[in-house]
């Protein structure tokens, strides 16, 4: 227990490495026949029933706004605290980005902060919502959805956190990214995601033409008239190359195959930790997790009051970093970010305040031994008095 604590990492086993030798020694590097299976096998294990492969996930949510149609004189309202890509999403297209404040407890966009930020933006075209299951956690998404159906715009969720979670909506368990309540949900396979294909995305959805449409975009819009020349092929109108090489849909496919022993993992550790905070630093706590929410946490975030404790959130991150133990802020707020400030100032938003003030993101992946919690929560106990 002496070795550096990353606040996360990717899990690569055996089978991982021969499966991606397997796919190297096959006819197909990239657009061929594992691709496809990925896809097939991703939307069995969430539910869906159709799931888009593409390149990384901010890729996914570029296809997903060009699918639906946003554009020009459309606005796409999106919690200010995510990463950047769920609100460049919409300037990508040429939409403008109005931004939800979020529960300053757990981070998430809510019913009463989309209602407030709806609120402020009548009389435009609302195209698209975008809640983010932040650190895992599921928003609620039937009320978000009926919200975003009673202004003319669709749900998009946005849930590279969240593959493996669950939520339980009128006594009904959904999986995130089953399209009960969205037209599309994004995920992402960075490393430091649950699934981990090295860069990599799935949308998916339970529409077939969006379906459709999303593999057209995602390679130049091409188009091939069946029974036609086998060469020929026409562009009818501007795709991208958003394509995921066969080599990484194969260690997707194997990392998938664990996905239920990495999740339960993850709970184990984020009950471990909840337990050992209550015992060694109560005044630390766990972002809160709505009633709904059955998380398989991607992110390990706890509040601090920092400037109660009489010490700044460096010093605490550089105290971690000295006893091997490394941390993350998830995030700074989207709304205060240059670009966003300039186009349209900085936003009156003092529950995304309010979280990032106090966020800290800790360790967390399922390689982590029960007694990797203990150093961290003993480390932070330390620090804190």
């Amino acid at each position: 227990m002496t070795g550096f604590l990353p606040y996360g990492r990717q899990t690569i086993e055996d089978d991982d490495v021969a499966a991606v030798a397997e796919a190297l020694r096959g006819d197909f590097l990239t657009t061929g026949p594992t691709v496809e299976a990925f896809e097939t096998a991703f939307a069995a294990k969430v539910g869906a029933r159709h799931a888009v492969a593409v390149s990384n996930g901010t890729a996914t949510l570029h296809l997903a706004m060009m699918a639906l149609g946003v554009g020009e004189g459309d606005v796409c309202v999106v919690p200010s605290i995510t990463f950047l890509a769920t609100a460049n999403c919409a300037r990508y297209v040429g939409a403008e980005v109005v931004f939800a404040d979020v529960d300053p407890d757990s981070g998430l966009m809510t019913p009463d902060t989309l209602g407030r930020a709806l609120n402020g933006i009548r009389g435009k075209r609302v195209k698209a919502v975008l809640p983010v299951h932040l650190r895992g956690d599921v928003c609620d998404l039937p009320a978000l959805k009926a919200m975003a159906s009673a202004s003319g715009a669709t749900l998009v969720e946005d849930a590279p956190h969240a593959l493996g979670s669950v939520g339980t909506f009128d006594g009904v368990a959904h999986p995130v990214g089953d399209g009960a309540y969205s037209s599309f949900a994004s995920f992402s396979f960075h490393p430091v995601k649950t699934l981990a294909t090295g860069e990599g995305g799935m949308l998916t959805t339970n529409d077939p033409d969006l379906a459709a449409r999303a593999r057209l975009l995602r390679s130049h819009g091409m188009v091939r008239q069946p029974g036609g020349d086998p060469w020929w092929y026409e562009m009818p109108e501007l795709g991208f190359n958003y394509r995921i090489p066969d080599v990484l849909c194969a260690l997707g496919l194997s990392q998938l195959k664990k996905l239920d022993r990495f999740v339960a993992r993850r709970r184990t550790l984020t009950g471990l930790y909840a337990r050992r905070l209550a015992e060694r630093t109560p005044r630390v706590r766990l972002a809160a997790s709505p009633a709904h929410s059955n998380p398989a946490l991607h992110l390990l975030t706890v509040l601090i009051d920092f400037e109660a404790e009489g010490l700044s959130r460096r010093t605490v991150v550089d105290s971690l970093k000295a006893s091997g133990i490394g941390t993350q802020v998830h995030y700074i707020p989207v709304h205060r970010q240059p670009y966003y400030a300039q186009r349209q100032g900085v936003a009156d938003l003092p529950g995304a305040d309010a979280w990032y003030r106090r966020c800290l993101t800790l360790p967390l992946y399922p390689t982590m031994a029960d007694g990797d919690v203990d150093r961290v929560v003993d480390a932070l106990a330390a620090i804190l008095g």
